[in-house]
C-alpha cells in the first residue's frame, strides 16, 4: 500500500492506492462552508483500466430540539442571539398565529432591534399544494427577500406549514435552513422536526417532497392555549403513536392524565403546576421517542421506522373522506392493533387498551372506509411504493412500548382484521366515531 498526496483545487488531495484501484480523497477548508449547519466529504474511486469512477458521498446536518417557555418573552434571548448577527429575520407565520400572536412576535423582534421580514400565509389543509409552495419561493426569492443560503428562516405554524415551508426552504438555493416553531400539537411533536418536507399529491398525502429537516425546532406549550380542542385532541395521536411502539412509561401517562390534558389545552389553562410539569414531560417524551428513530434514520433509507405506526393505510383513505389527520392516524393505529392481535403479535388485553385510549380522548378508531376493500388494498400499493417495493413494512405493536413490521399483508387477512376490528368498536361510543373527526368540523375543508 502506497500513499502520495497532490495538490488539488485549493485544498490538499490525498490518494490511497488499493490493488488496481486509487482511492481520492479531497478535504476542504472550513473557510469554504456554505453553512454552519451542513457539511460533508466524499471519495472517489478509479480503476487503473477502464473509463470509469465510483463516487461515494456523505453529507452531514446538524438539528437541535429544545422544550422553551414563552419563546417571544422580551428575557428570552434565544431567537435574539440567532438573528442579530444577520442583521434581519425573515419569518414564514401561518395566518392565525399572526392573528394571535402577530403585535408579541413583531413586539419581540422591536425590541431585540431586529428588523423582520413577514410573509403570514393560510396553511389549511386545503392549502397544502405545490401553489402554496411556490407562493412562499417568491417570497424567499429574488423577488422578494432574497434570502441567503445561510440564513436561517423563521416558520411558525402548524403541521401544514412545517411541511410546505419546510419544502420551499429545502428548494431555495436548493438548501436553505429554517427554525420550526410548531404552534399546534402536531407540529410541535411530530411535523416540526421531522425531516419530510411535503406537499399533497392527488389523493395520497404528502406524496411531493424532499427530506430536509430544521435546524433548529422550538417547542413553546403555550401556543397550545388559544387551539381549538379539536386540535388539541388531534395532536394527541402522534403522541398515542410513540408511546405504543416506544414508551410504555408515555402510555400510562396518557391513560391517567391524557383527559386532564385535553381539558386544560396542554396545561395552559387552569392547570396546576403538578399538571404543567406531566405536560412538559409529556412532550419530552413523545419528542425524544420520535427523533430517537427519526434522527438516525434522517433521510429513511431504512422501513424499520416506529413513527410510521398508523400511517400505513391512512394517507389513502385519510383525503378520501377528509379526516382529521390525527383521527385517520388513531382509525390506523386502532385498526394496526386489531391486526397485530388477528397475527397472534399483540394480546386481546392489550389490543384493546390501545383502542380504548384513543376512543377515551375522543379520536376515531373506527371508520366505514375501512370497509372499502380496494381502497385499503390500493393504500398498500401506494405505500409498498413509497417503501421502495421491498415491502408493506408496516409497524404494528407487539406489546405496548414495542413494535415489529410485517412485510406484506394479504387482502384476506386484510378483511379478516377489518370484520374483527369492526365487532369490537360496534361496542365503544359512537361504534368507534371521535370527537370533531372531519375538517370541516373545524373549518378547514
Amino acid at each position: 500500500m502506497m500513499r502520495d498526496s497532490t495538490m488539488g483545487n485549493g485544498a490538499l488531495a490525498e490518494n490511497l492506492k488499493e490493488d488496481d484501484k486509487t482511492v481520492i480523497w479531497r478535504p476542504h477548508e472550513e473557510k469554504y462552508r456554505t453553512s454552519e449547519w451542513y457539511t460533508g466529504s466524499g471519495q472517489i474511486t478509479t480503476a487503473d483500466e477502464g473509463l470509469s469512477f465510483e463516487v461515494t458521498a456523505v453529507y452531514q446536518l446538524k438539528s437541535e430540539v429544545k422544550v422553551v417557555k414563552d419563546i417571544f418573552a422580551i428575557s428570552n434571548h434565544t431567537l435574539a442571539n440567532i438573528y442579530r448577527p444577520r442583521s434581519r429575520c425573515i419569518a414564514v407565520v401561518d395566518q392565525t398565529v399572526a392573528e394571535l400572536y402577530g403585535e408579541k412576535i413583531e413586539g419581540y423582534f422591536q425590541a431585540q432591534e431586529i428588523p423582520l421580514e413577514l410573509m403570514v400565509i393560510r396553511a389549511w389543509e386545503s392549502d397544502k399544494t405545490p401553489e402554496t409552495v411556490h407562493r412562499i419561493l417568491a417570497f424567499l426569492g429574488k423577488d422578494g427577500c432574497d434570502v441567503s443560503r445561510n440564513e436561517p428562516v423563521l416558520v411558525i405554524g402548524g403541521g401544514v406549514l412545517s411541511d410546505v415551508a419546510g419544502l420551499a426552504c429545502a428548494l431555495q438555493h436548493r438548501r436553505t435552513p429554517y427554525i420550526m416553531i410548531g404552534t399546534t400539537i402536531i407540529a410541535a411533536i411530530d411535523a416540526g422536526p421531522s425531516p419530510r418536507t411535503c406537499t399533497n399529491g392527488t389523493q395520497f398525502k404528502n406524496s411531493i417532497g424532499v427530506y430536509h429537516p430544521p435546524v433548529l425546532t422550538l417547542v413553546d406549550r403555550q401556543f397550545f392555549s388559544t387551539l381549538d380542542m379539536g386540535h388539541i385532541r388531534n395532536g394527541m395521536a402522534e403522541i398515542i403513536k410513540m408511546a405504543v411502539t416506544d414508551d410504555k412509561e408515555l402510555f400510562e401517562l396518557l391513560e391517567q392524565y391524557g383527559q386532564e390534558l385535553i381539558k386544560t389545552r396542554f396545561a395552559t389553562i387552569d392547570a396546576s403546576e403538578e399538571l404543567e410539569k406531566i405536560a412538559d414531560l409529556i412532550i419530552y417524551k413523545a419528542l425524544y421517542a420520535y427523533m430517537k428513530h427519526e434522527g438516525t434514520n434522517m433521510f429513511e433509507t431504512y422501513q424499520d421506522r416506529p413513527h410510521a405506526y398508523g400511517h400505513t393505510w391512512s394517507p389513502r383513505f385519510e383525503p378520501a373522506v377528509k379526516l382529521m389527520h390525527g383521527h385517520a392516524v388513531t382509525i390506523g393505529m386502532a385498526f394496526g392493533a386489531t391486526l397485530a392481535q388477528e397475527l397472534g403479535w399483540l394480546s386481546q388485553e392489550e389490543c384493546q387498551r390501545i383502542i380504548n385510549l384513543s376512543s377515551k380522548l375522543g379520536l376515531s378508531v373506527f371508520h366505514p372506509i375501512l370497509e372499502d376493500v380496494q381502497i385499503m388494498v390500493d393504500g398498500q400499493k401506494n405505500m409498498r411504493r413509497k417503501r421502495g417495493d421491498g415491502g408493506l413494512w408496516a409497524p404494528l405493536p407487539t406489546t405496548i412500548g414495542a413494535c415489529d413490521y410485517v412485510q406484506e399483508v394479504e387482502p384476506e387477512l386484510l378483511n379478516q382484521a377489518v370484520v374483527a376490528h369492526k365487532k369490537y368498536c360496534s361496542q365503544l361510543p359512537h361504534e368507534g366515531a371521535g370527537e370533531q373527526m372531519y375538517l370541516s368540523d373545524l373549518g378547514l375543508e
